[in-house]
Order: C-alpha cells, then structure tokens, then sequence
C-alpha cells in the first residue's frame, strides 16, 4: 500500500516515497545509488555513478529548448538518519514508515529524510515526465552532504556544460539562499585511564531537548546534551568522589545533541545525597533554560551494584573538565548581515571508550580566517589535556554574486507567480554550491525549496501543499526563456 497515493504531484510523492523505502542514511547508500542508476537506465538516460556512489544523468533539451542555456538540478542521496528511543526500526535495514497528518509528510519514529529526499523526488520527476519544457538537464545527486559533503568533494563535474545550477538543499519556502558557511569536523581525543571499583554505579540522564539543526537552529541557544551532561557531572564533583564509568550522547556532529548520559560510581554512603543534589541540579537547569527547553530532565535512569572498571579520580576530572571547557555555540555574529551567525560550532558526539574520551565538533564560519582560528581553539584545548584532535570534511562557504543573473529571474519568476517578493538570504549552514562552484568556474547558483521543519530529528514533517507549490515554481523555472543572443540576454 503507498501512504502518500493521492497527493499533488503524484509523481514527485511516488519517487519521495521510493526513496523513502530505501535505507539511506549517510554512509549507507549503495541501495539508493544503484536504484537511481536504475532509473536512468530504464529510461535510457546517460548516467555516470562514480567509486563514491555519485550518480550524474543527463537528459537533453525538449523540442523548442535545444538553444536555451543548460542547467544542473542538484541534491544529496543521503539523509541524517535518527530514530526515537522506542523505536523498533534499523536505519540501516528498514525504510520508512511514512504518515500524513493535515498539511504534512512525517515518518513515525524516525526523521523523514526531507533533508534532502525531497530534492531527489524533484529531480526525478523532471527527468521521467517527457512532456516537460526545459533546457538540457544535468542531474547532480550527491553522497555523504550530511556528514562532511564528502561526494560533492570528490566528484568529476568536467563533462558538464551548465553554468547554472539550482540547488533544491532549502527548507524554507520563498527564501532563495545565495551564500552560506563553510565548515569543518573535528575530532578530540582525551586519553584517560582505568582502575577497579566495588560500590554503586548509577546512569544519569539529561534528555529531552528540542535539538535542531547545527547550522540553521544554532543561534536559537537550545540548550546542548552533552554540555549540560559536561556541566552535571563537574558540579556533583565538586561534592562528591564520582568516577565515570561510561558515557555517551548525540548521534551526528551536525544535529544538536538531545540525550546524553554518564554511568558514575559513587560510594555506598554517599548515594542519597548525590540523588538529592542531582534533582536540584535538574530544577535550576530548567529554570535557566525554562523559555527554550519546556521538556528537559536531568534524571537517575539506572543503579548497579557490584565492580566495574571505571576512570581514575584524575581521569574523571579532566574528563569532566575537558566537557565544560569544550566551546559550543556561537562564537560570532555577521557585522554585515543583520541576524546572521559568521562562526559557530556544535558538539554533536561525546563516546567515552576504554582509553580515551572522543567529542565531535561541527565547525561553521562565513570566513575562512575564522573556521580555522575556532579549529586551533579546539586543538590546543585538546592539547592541553593531553589529547589531539583529527579534522575532516572541509568545506569552502559559497561567496554572494550581486551579479547573478539566474537570482534575477528567480525573483522575477516566485513575484509574478505568487504576488510577493522572495526574500533573498545567506546562511549558516553549509550546503554543496560552495564546492560546486569552486569546480565549475563561474557557475551561478541560488538554492531553494519546499517547508520542511525540524530537520535532522524524530518530528521533522514535509508540507504537502508547500511541495506542490515549490514543484510548479521548478517548472515555471526550466520553462522560462534563459539565453544570450548576438550578447544580448533574453529573459
């Protein structure tokens, strides 16, 4: 049975749903790649998958468009991939549940993949429908963008001839974006060290945060998991000889982290008194954060007696320490743009192994001077603790062009269809057009798409009547006239 039969447009909900069928999560997306191969193929498509999982399919000009300039339609394959607590599904075997309620596409238990299925959907549809007007159409439909843009980064782009791309990586209708971050993962490693220990050993938990996007919900200030957990335990140090056992929390670096929590030893004597310490702890971290988090607790979830292995006292401190000291948040507003984050980070990963304590960091800054400046932040904090950090995934922000000619019509295009200006933004995230352009000189790109809320989390909803709306906008787009005559333009 298809959830989403019935819903305008058909097609783009069919291939949504297709791909939502699909596990496909970053790093998981053979199945994926080989099903749009298959697509091209069956419709006798060039295509182009690379050792990345890349795919590229090339559909030509329809009768009348053979002189239009060309145009690449791009997005990601692969989705943040989270999942609710209780939830029975395996991300990396199961596809979606899908539902509709109202307005809106989610997935029961699990985020939806919006980010950046939609896109996909999209794409697709343009290429199977032959009634279509448009250009000579170059698809572009990229790996891993959620953790690092590692296909966009390797990716042979030297047989396009499009210097025009609309990238579909937006949530938000009527905005066009036309600059945004670049960014960095880094990684820290804490080295720590283990004794034995006989007492109790209780699981504390800090939860139910909002959570959000690293980039386009950083300047909200939700509160953090694993800082709050950070914070927790060097508090209840400060009166009472815990030991970390284990400890754990967030699931990607670019997502806010929700839940984290500690496994401690605490001598027998001393149990009910850290219990009593740690619920005022709870009570005045939801008063501090009463108008942003509605839902958060700081709770005992667990309580084991017996021996375990757990860090040392001194391991313990500089764990504990390592977590408050570790910078998260904004660190900069744009001088030039009114409400826009220039630098940012997130700690989005925290996993304390037998030898070591490993965070992970997704930095962000408009300016490259400024992303780096954060990176040697973190690494001599790392340093200083004994540790080291590893970087990967970076990638240049993409420079605004007051010059470009395709955001013109765009906006010429979103007033005439729907009677009001589109708002033309940066942002603080990162999105693929600033490598895509930094391979294809002089490409003109500007990204938009449909509302899609709360990505990268268990609530995220597609609107239905906002995809439908964003389609008919693609369209008018590849229609529209767009070429240069004896140097003239015509538009």
């Amino acid at each position: 049975m298809r959830i989403l039969e019935g819903l305008e447009p058909k097609s783009v909900f069919a291939y949504f749903e297709d791909i939502c069928a699909i596990p496909h999560g970053s790093g998981n997306l053979d199945g994926i790649s080989s099903y749009l191969e298959q697509f091209a193929r069956e419709r006798g498509l060039a295509c182009i998958r690379d050792a990345h999982n890349n795919i590229i399919i090339v559909k030509e000009a329809s009768a009348g468009y053979e002189q239009e300039e060309p145009i690449i339609l791009q997005g990601h394959m692969d989705m943040v991939a989270v999942k609710t607590s209780g939830c029975d599904i395996d991300l990396d075997r199961d596809g979606l549940r899908l539902k509709t309620e109202g307005d809106f596409v989610y997935a029961e238990g699990t985020s939806l993949g919006g980010d950046d299925g939609i896109a996909v959907a999209y794409i697709l549809a343009v290429l199977a429908d032959d009634t279509l007007s448009h250009p000579r159409i170059e698809a572009v439909i990229t790996t891993d963008e959620e953790v690092g843009m590692g296909g966009a980064s390797a990716i042979d782009l030297s047989m396009l001839t499009a210097r025009r791309m609309l990238n579909i990586d937006s949530e938000e209708e009527g905005i066009l974006l036309a600059s945004c971050a670049g960014g960095i993962r880094t990684d820290c490693h804490i080295p720590v060290k283990r004794e034995r220990r006989d007492g109790v050993c209780i699981k504390l938990a800090v939860g139910g945060l909002a959570g959000g996007h690293s980039g386009t919900e950083i300047h909200k200030e939700r509160g953090n998991a694993i800082k709050l957990l950070g914070m927790t335990l060097q508090q209840l140090l400060e009166e009472f000889p815990i030991q970390l056992d284990r400890m754990a929390g967030g699931e990607k670096d670019n997502a806010i982290p929700r839940e984290a929590w500690a496994s401690v030893y605490v001598p027998a004597d001393q149990r009910d008194a850290l219990f009593e310490r740690l619920a005022r702890l709870e009570k005045e971290t939801q008063s501090e954060l009463a108008s942003k988090e509605k839902a958060l607790y700081i709770k005992v979830c667990e309580e084991t007696a017996g021996g375990c292995s757990v860090l040392d006292k001194e391991s313990t401190r500089r764990a504990a320490a390592f977590l408050v000291l570790l910078p998260n948040g904004v660190t900069a507003m744009s001088a030039d743009i009114e409400g826009l984050v220039e630098t940012s980070l997130n700690t989005g990963i925290l996993e304390l192994r037998e030898t070591e304590l490993v965070t992970c960091s997704a930095i962000r800054s408009a300016i490259e001077s400024a992303k780096r400046k954060v990176c040697l932040q973190i690494a001599v904090l790392a340093q200083t603790f004994g540790g080291y950090v590893e970087t990967n995934g970076d990638y240049p922000g993409w420079q605004f062009d007051p010059d470009s000619r395709l955001r013109a019509v765009m906006v010429d295009i979103y007033r005439e269809m729907f009677g009001k200006d589109a708002v033309v933004e940066a942002l603080h995230a990162g999105l693929e057009c600033g490598i895509m352009v930094s391979k294809l000189p002089g490409l003109d790109c500007v990204s938009f798409g449909p509302d899609i809320y709360d990505i990268h989390t268990t609530e995220e909803r597609l609107s239905i009547s906002s995809t439908e709306r964003m389609w008919r906008y693609l369209l008018a787009i590849l229609k529209h006239p767009y070429r240069m005559d004896d140097g003239r333009e015509i538009l």
